[in-house]
């Protein structure tokens, strides 16, 4: 056995079917043994939960061959916690933290063949998700649900290096306050995909989501959290009770601080001090970092002085220092490389 023979730089950011994922049930009260399976395919029952009333949950993270030929993920405990976080607020079971990163590593180390090689700039997209099963036609929680875990390989997210992109403030909302913003559900995503239609329609490659109670602050984008880089080189991430604790920006807060010598602070910004930053940038598992040149506020222009033809500076040595430690050639802190193989 050895490493699939794909064109790992040109396969795209895409889903390919990979040979084995895991399913494990939840019946009578309790999570069942967990297997393997080779089947891609999912049955239900026309009046299953997630059908019906859309309870389900998800993560994503990934899977890297790294510089000294190992296979291993990057903070996969954190995963785990927040979708345990994630299954409270939606009336589900929660998945054990322990069994969560036993189906990981047996789907991996079944799939390792598909783990794309060290430098190809691919890596394996992991989708660890949960859904209510059982029949339910009055509004409330299903009884039964079902934990699956597939994986497959994705190309480099910008292929001939990372563009900073164009936004435009959504006059859409996407998550409201006390709701369900905070958690990873697809219900959360669904919400974003008519205003993303909208964006990219009016040529725009994001939206920027403000706060819906006061349309004052900034939130996040359908899919990441906002980091900024003042002209002094502090780096500033929104807070917001409403927006997905990512995982990525928590450990690009630590890189800049630990790392990197940066102050770094967590704080409400405003819509109107966008223009004061030097440089910005979009955070999340997909892209590691996707850097922004321009934010469009109806007739309204921000450019940030970092400019529409690379990243800034200060987001390039973010963005190159994090995936070093996932790739292995920068010293990772104690517990964040999880070894597979």
């Amino acid at each position: 056995m050895g490493k699939k023979e794909l064109d790992w730089s040109n396969i795209g950011f895409a889903y390919h079917t990979t040979e084995w994922r895991y399913v494990a049930d939840f019946k009578n009260g309790e999570w069942q043994e967990g297997r393997l399976t080779e089947d891609p395919t999912v049955t239900l029952n026309e009046c299953a939960g997630i059908l019906q009333y859309c309870q389900e949950i998800f993560e994503g993270l990934k899977a890297y061959t790294t510089a000294d030929g190992s296979i291993v993920t990057f903070r996969p405990d954190l995963n785990a916690e927040r979708m345990i976080d994630s299954a409270k607020r939606m009336e589900m079971p929660p998945f054990p933290k322990e069994r969560f990163l036993d189906a990981l590593e047996q789907v991996i180390r079944a799939n390792q063949d598909w783990v794309p090689p060290y430098g190809s700039g691919a890596t394996l997209y992991v989708r660890p998700y949960m859904f209510a099963s059982s029949p339910v036609i009055g509004v409330k929680p299903a009884q039964e649900y079902e934990f699956r875990l597939f994986v497959t390989p994705v190309g480099p997210y910008f292929k001939g290096g990372a563009k900073p992109i164009t936004l435009c403030v959504s006059d859409f909302d996407r998550a409201a306050p006390r709701g369900t913003g905070f958690i990873k559900a697809g219900l959360n995503y669904a919400m974003s995909l008519h205003a993303n239609v909208t964006a990219h329609a009016n040529g725009f490659d994001e939206n920027l989501f403000l706060d819906p109670a006061s349309r004052t602050y900034v939130e996040e984008t359908g899919g990441a959290n906002f980091l900024f880089v003042t002209r002094d080189k502090e780096i500033v991430t929104p807070l917001s009770d409403s927006i997905l604790p990512s995982i990525t920006r928590r450990s690009l807060m630590y890189v800049a601080e630990h790392y990197l010598g940066l102050k770094t602070t967590t704080r409400k910004v405003r819509l109107d001090e966008l223009k004061d930053f030097a440089e910005c940038g979009l955070c999340g598992t997909a892209a590691v970092i996707s850097p922004v040149g321009r934010i469009v506020d109806h007739n309204d222009i921000i450019n940030f002085p970092s400019g529409m033809d690379e990243m800034g500076p200060v987001t390039k040595e973010l963005y190159d220092t994090l995936t070093g430690i996932q790739q292995g050639t920068i010293e990772a802190p104690e517990g964040w490389i999880h070894k597979i193989l």
